[in-house]
Formats: C-alpha cells, sequence, structure tokens
C-alpha cells in the first residue's frame, strides 16, 4: 500500500495578537525511509553535546521553555544542527501565509482563507495525492477555529476514505518538529520582507541576504510547487 504522510504546524495568535498566522504542511512518502536522517541527526547532538529535546524554533530562538538555561552559542548550534537535518529529509512542504489586518481582519475571515487557499492547493496536486492509496494527516489539533478549517479544507479536497487523522505531538514525530522549523523560517521571511525582523532573529540570522543564503533558499528548494 502507497501511503503519504502529511504533517501539519502552524504559528502565530488566531486571537490577532500578532502581525502573522502560518499553516506548514510538510509531506513524507512512508515508502522513503528517514531512520537514517534521524539517526544521523541524533549522533550529531551527541557529538556536538547538544541536547537531544524535542526541536522547537520560537523557544530555541527566544531562550524558553526547554532552552532557557542555554546561551545563545548553544542555541545557534542546536538551530544549525537542526536545519542540515532537514534540508537533507526526503521530503516536500507548502507553507500558507496570512497577514492580518490587511487579507484577514478578523478570526472569521482568517477560517476561510486557510480553508479556502490549502483546500485550493490540495486540489491543485490531486495528479500528485491520487499517487498514493492512503493519506494519514498528523496534527496536534492546536487553535479550534484551525483545527476546523483545516478538516474542512481536507475532507474537501481528499476523500474520507483516503484520508487518517492522528495525533502529533511533537515529542512524539521528528516530522513534526521539521513543520515547526518550516512555520519558523517562512514567518521569519515574511518578517524581513515587511522590514518586521526583530533583534532576535537579527542575532541569529543576520542580514536579509544572509538568511536567505543560509537557511531560506535552501529548503524552499523541497516547496512542492
Amino acid at each position: 500500500m502507497r501511503e503519504l504522510s502529511i504533517f501539519i504546524d502552524e504559528s502565530g495568535d488566531a486571537a490577532f495578537r500578532s502581525d502573522f498566522y502560518l499553516v506548514t504542511l510538510v509531506f513524507h512518502r512512508q515508502d522513503e525511509p528517514i531512520q537514517p536522517n534521524i539517526a544521523q541527526y541524533e549522533c550529531t547532538l551527541t557529538k556536538e553535546l547538544l541536547d537531544t529535546i524535542p526541536f522547537h524554533f520560537n523557544p530555541l530562538l527566544n531562550g524558553q521553555d526547554d532552552y532557557k538555561w542555554k546561551d545563545i552559542r548553544s542555541r545557534k548550534r542546536q538551530l544549525h544542527a537542526f536545519r542540515i537535518f532537514a534540508e537533507h529529509l526526503p521530503i516536500a512542504y507548502a507553507a500558507f501565509v496570512f497577514e492580518k489586518r490587511s487579507r484577514v481582519t478578523n478570526t472569521a475571515q482568517l477560517t476561510r482563507a486557510i480553508e479556502a487557499d490549502v483546500k485550493s492547493f490540495l486540489q491543485s496536486k490531486q495528479s500528485y495525492l491520487q499517487d498514493f492509496d492512503q493519506v494519514k494527516i498528523y496534527y496536534d489539533d492546536g487553535q479550534s477555529i484551525v483545527t476546523k478549517a483545516l478538516h474542512l479544507a481536507i475532507e474537501g479536497a481528499i476523500s474520507n476514505q483516503a484520508a487518517a487523522y492522528k495525533d502529533a505531538s511533537p515529542k512524539l514525530y521528528r516530522l513534526a518538529q521539521v513543520a515547526d522549523y518550516l512555520c519558523g523560517i517562512e514567518l521569519t521571511a515574511a518578517k524581513y520582507e515587511r522590514h518586521l525582523e526583530t533583534r532576535t532573529d537579527v542575532e541569529f540570522f543576520g542580514s536579509i541576504r544572509n538568511f536567505k543564503k543560509n537557511y531560506l533558499k535552501k529548503i524552499r528548494r523541497k516547496r512542492l510547487n
């Protein structure tokens, strides 16, 4: 049986306390092994004396949660290791960026926009999706309005018989962590493009030119076009 996994993550605040809302879909053909990549990544962490904890983009950059006691040099090394891991995985992805107060100005509009954009994208990839006997959706059921929008979009584009939903706690799946990483990178790109980058962004990524060269261009080669 040919199976496709889709890992979903989101970034931003549906209550409009942030400038952007992002949804990222990571596609992985289950006949393409990723365990060697994971083993190599975890070996690198051990060799470099880095943490093997689940990767989480925003807390890492801001020194919060599990990264609270780590200095910025250690956190930069942690980010670099995960970047290399993500760039070598046999995956594809799609990212949807919603800028607040322009296209969407309230939560109802955001819900409709997410549903419309994700559904339209999946429908445009029908020839790709139909190559699989089953599509497994991995999502941690984050913010309720997004959960509803994603379910409507996916069920509108993929038959209920083909789609199966699974809990995707980042603690359990490295690909869920990759979806989180991609959300973070695409959000950073949106901020740089609109000159909204923070001091922390510059501290980790440098100028927009360096960010695009070292992070954005490399990972965008994996976009599902």
